[in-house]
């Protein structure tokens, strides 16, 4: 494998090329909404590793010319890609959600530890990481300071941020932790991005073709009356079970807004259909912010583990956008130190 180390220097015009795109290697890369993101912010991938059979299919169904890895991130090694600008990645989240019980460093499913040895290894410039809300709870602060610590000891300044989806257009509340460290000569420069200024589209407009597809005569009238952002969509985990829109009190969410969550439907209703429409794997996409033509592979169970898992690409964007504009702002243009938010 090719090494794609860059030489180190404190002169930015030196370490980047204005004229070329910054790299990143991602982690845990799912189905694929945060590398979306990175990709629309102008990050090149040099690689995306996944695990997940049916996400690495999804990945190279969209973007064939990707180097899409499916490896265990325990065994993967870094070293080769020493010198990206970005190490990126949403690691799982059951250890520190309700679902999943919160058992955080106890869970074997916790990747932070494997997040902190490839900065290690890949000396990137600056780290992005995602995951549920519930990683900054009062009881995770421990873990949330270790992390600091480590990051900190390796050059990094680390600051955390609650965003909410609906914030940057995504027609759902989903609030997700963040996190982002760079290097002391950039970290001055970096801002959070900002809301967008209007107000994101209702679950009605974006899904109104979507239910239209299949002949369905009343998607009009269902769309008018689904005048709201879709609560937060649930269902990554293994241990959820099957494909449903999650529990009672989520259920009833769904129902104001015409949606029948007990589970999903393999197909748009047909010119027949009487009762309340069930979504699609494809509309809970649009619902994460995919585009309408990105495809989530696989059978319904797993095809939505993908869709459940997915951080929005239009929040990984915004993110990464304000991580390329700290890379790239001139010296002389640096800001103070903007606070952590916790």
């Amino acid at each position: 494998m090719m090494n794609v180390r860059l030489e180190q220097t404190s002169n930015l015009g030196e370490s980047l090329n204005l004229g070329s795109r910054p790299t990143s290697l991602e982690i845990c890369a799912g189905a694929g909404g945060q590398a979306l993101g990175l990709e629309r912010a102008g990050f090149e991938h040099v690689a995306l590793v996944e695990i997940d059979s049916w996400a690495c299919v999804t990945l190279r169904h969209n973007r064939p010319g990707w180097n899409v890895i499916q490896q265990d991130l325990k065994i993967f090694p870094g070293r080769p890609y020493e010198g990206i600008d970005l190490l990126a990645g949403g690691v799982p989240c059951p250890p520190f959600s309700v679902a999943g019980h919160r058992l955080g460093h106890m869970d074997e499913r916790d990747l932070f530890p494997q997040a902190i040895r490839l900065v290690e290894e890949t000396s990137p410039r600056a780290v992005m990481l995602e995951n549920v809300r519930g990683l900054l709870a009062p009881e995770f602060a421990d873990y949330r300071g270790d992390i600091d610590s480590q990051l900190r000891a390796l050059g990094y300044y680390p600051r955390w941020q609650l965003l909410s989806a609906a914030d940057y257009g995504v027609p759902q509340l989903l609030p997700r932790a963040t996190m982002v460290a760079l290097r002391q000569e950039y970290a001055e420069r970096f801002r959070w991005p900002a809301p967008i200024l209007f107000a994101a589209r209702t679950v009605g407009e974006v899904l109104r073709e979507s239910m239209a597809a299949g002949g369905w005569p009343l998607a009009d009238e269902w769309a008018a009356g689904a005048r709201a952002i879709a609560p937060t969509l649930v269902g990554g985990s293994r241990k959820h079970g099957g494909p449903d829109l999650g529990p009672t009190r989520a259920r009833k969410a769904w129902a104001q807004l015409g949606v029948n969550g007990s589970s999903l439907a393999d197909e748009p209703p047909g010119p027949d259909f009487t009762g309340i429409p069930r979504l699609t794997v494809q509309m809970t996409a649009i619902l994460q912010g995919f585009p309408p033509d990105w495809h989530i592979m696989g059978r319904k169970t797993p095809a939505y583990r993908q869709v459940g898992n997915a951080f929005p690409p239009p929040v990984a964007a915004a993110v990464a956008g304000a991580i390329r504009a700290a890379l790239l702002a001139p010296a002389a243009q640096s800001l103070a130190p903007a606070a952590s938010s916790l």
